[in-house]
């Protein structure tokens, strides 16, 4: 085993629960928004799907990190 795959799961567990955490809020906000539509709520929705965009490229990211490591171990 990859001595780093370890260490990239840990995190890789830490983004996904994350990211799970920032797509609640963002169904919560899109159901404010469609009830209660404001400027405050529309930066909000914004800035987490900013932050989801992120988190779903470093995902991405250590995905294929933790596959090359994979593929090197075999």
């Amino acid at each position: 085993m990859h001595p780093n795959s370890s260490s990239l799961r840990v995190e890789l567990e830490h983004l996904d629960r994350r990211e799970r955490e920032v797509s609640a809020l963002r169904r919560k906000l899109h159901d404010r928004l469609d009830s209660f539509p404001n400027e405050v709520l529309q930066a909000r929705e914004r800035e987490l799907s900013a932050e989801r965009r992120e988190l779903h490229g470093r995902i991405d990211l250590l995905r294929a990190e933790l596959q090359l490591a994979r593929d090197a171990d075999r």
